[in-house]
């Protein structure tokens, strides 16, 4: 029998939807899923016709994380540990640095690197029945590399809560730590986030592109070096097609037509 691919893709109207395919292991970032999901970022960047990304799991979880039963078949091999970790690293920055947004769809728990996907990811819908922790203070092993993405997207004293802690958080308290952005019932899952995700594909491809690695870099700027950054890309973006496409279909009260240049 041949087996299931790793992972999946979806396209629809300009969303793709990557769908982690490990249920059996809770998608456990196994180092092949990691590296199928690197590929699979890399041809969506350079894919004119996506738009946005959205992330999920298949099975009853979203992702567990690191899959613990792989690391100890490897018997903690050190070249295997530092290319899991370093793909993984990768993954997650891909993720940032991709042209296009890119939307986690969470059921079931996310944990340890399946929190950093959420935390990485530039918008996180949950369901009603999603729980999230970064549990490797429990098994002797800081979930030191899911900490970054966590730590520069909830406050310090929750994300330090998480992981000293180690415990669940239910989703409503995911949503006041800032970790998602909207929570709804198991059944609407699926549809709200393709709705949202649809929403922001009918932008143009450009401005988004624009707008999401700006936002990155000047959150790392001091206060008034990331408005002498922002100046600087606004002025650059008036320079875009879309830019004075946009404006003129604003005060022409009609719908613009985007060319994405």
């Amino acid at each position: 029998m041949t087996e299931a691919p790793l992972l999946l893709r979806a396209d629809d109207q300009g969303v793709v939807t990557l769908t982690l395919n490990r249920p059996q292991s809770r998608n456990g970032l196994s180092l092949g899923l990691l590296q199928v999901l690197r590929e699979a970022l890399a041809e969506i960047d350079a894919d004119p016709d996506a738009r946005v990304v959205v992330i999920a799991g298949a099975g009853p979880a979203f992702c567990a994380g690191h899959d613990l039963k792989e690391l100890r078949a490897k018997n903690y091999d050190p070249s295997y540990v530092d290319e899991l970790f370093a793909v993984c690293a990768e993954v997650m920055q891909a993720i940032v640095n991709l042209s296009k947004p890119v939307i986690a769809r969470v059921h079931g728990v996310a944990t340890a690197a399946g929190a950093q996907l959420v935390a990485s990811a530039d918008l996180a819908f949950a369901s009603e029945d999603a729980r999230f922790a970064t549990p490797g203070v429990n098994i002797g092993l800081f979930c030191s590399t899911p900490m970054v993405a966590l730590s520069r997207n909830v406050g310090k004293k929750h994300a330090m809560q998480m992981l000293l802690s180690g415990d669940l958080i239910d989703a409503p308290t995911a949503k006041n730590f800032g970790l998602v952005n909207e929570i709804v019932p198991p059944s609407e899952l699926e549809a709200t986030t393709l709705a949202f995700a649809r929403k922001i594909a009918a932008k143009s491809p450009l401005t988004l592109a624009i707008g999401k690695k700006a936002f990155y870099r000047q959150a790392e700027l001091p206060l008034a070096d990331a408005y002498a950054f922002t100046r600087e890309v606004m002025a650059e973006n008036l320079k875009a097609r879309d830019a004075r496409e946009g404006i003129g279909a604003f005060l022409d009260k009609r719908q613009p037509v985007w060319t994405g240049t």
